[in-house]
């Protein structure tokens, strides 16, 4: 089981990646905007990134203010 958390001090965010080296599977948890470190950390561990989850809509997160 792969668990990085990802924190943004300026805004006070944090997301995670998550995945599971077994099944090479990832997910990741209220991603911010610049998804570029998720996708490169992913790839180094062998994971694919298959599901985005956010626990609530924030301007700061990827979907931004949907």
């Amino acid at each position: 089981m792969i668990f990085t958390q990802y924190y943004l001090e300026c805004l006070s965010q944090a997301s995670y990646l998550i995945g599971d080296e077994t099944t090479g599977r990832a997910v990741v948890v209220d991603p911010r905007r610049d998804i570029n470190e998720y996708v490169q950390d992913a790839e180094v561990a062998g994971l694919t990134i298959e599901l985005i989850l956010e626990t609530h809509f924030h301007a700061d997160f990827l979907s931004g203010h949907l």
